[in-house]
């Protein structure tokens, strides 16, 4: 008589059965997993609003309440840039004369826009209203001169259903 020796191992329902389970698992787990990235996007567009606004009132305090690029002179990127990560004198000149230009710097760099189409863009859109304009990829934020108000240039929703523009 001959015995029949087996050799571990799954067999083919067994194996079945676990990919089934955890096929389960990763439809639960998938949705929850985009909402997370979703939130940290969010979270950190807050962050860096909070950071832009805090560094231009920082520097509008320190320059008799006139906001960066402001002047009509002034309105442009590049100055805006400078203004806020330079050195500056009390009428916003910026160079490195000691004891004249004595305000600043406000922030190291501008940060890239974590959100939207134009994500990781760090250039500046200078206007006087408020809104987002998407197609100047390079802008990832649009700054009212007049105003002093800085958004993200992008129109889409956050996860909370709030469009990102007006955080």
């Amino acid at each position: 008589m001959r015995t029949r020796v087996r050799k571990p191992g799954f067999s083919l329902t067994e194996l079945v059965i676990v990919v089934v389970i955890i096929g389960i698992i990763a439809a639960i787990a998938a949705p929850r997993l985009a909402e997370g990235g979703a939130a940290a996007a969010d979270a950190a567009l807050r962050g860096s609003l909070r950071t832009l606004r805090g560094a231009i009132d920082m520097y509008a305090g320190e320059h008799d309440n006139v906001w960066p690029a402001s002047k009509p002179a002034d309105r442009s990127e590049a100055t805006f840039i400078d203004q806020l990560t330079k050195k500056t004198n009390s009428a916003g000149a910026v160079g490195n004369a000691p004891g004249e230009h004595i305000f600043g710097p406000y922030l190291r760099g501008i940060p890239p826009v974590p959100v939207g189409p134009n994500v990781g863009a760090r250039g500046i859109d200078l206007k006087t209203t408020g809104f987002v304009y998407e197609a100047v990829l390079s802008a990832g934020w649009v700054y009212n001169y007049d105003t002093g108000e800085i958004y993200a240039n992008t129109d889409d929703l956050g996860q909370d259903g709030v469009g990102y523009n007006t955080y």
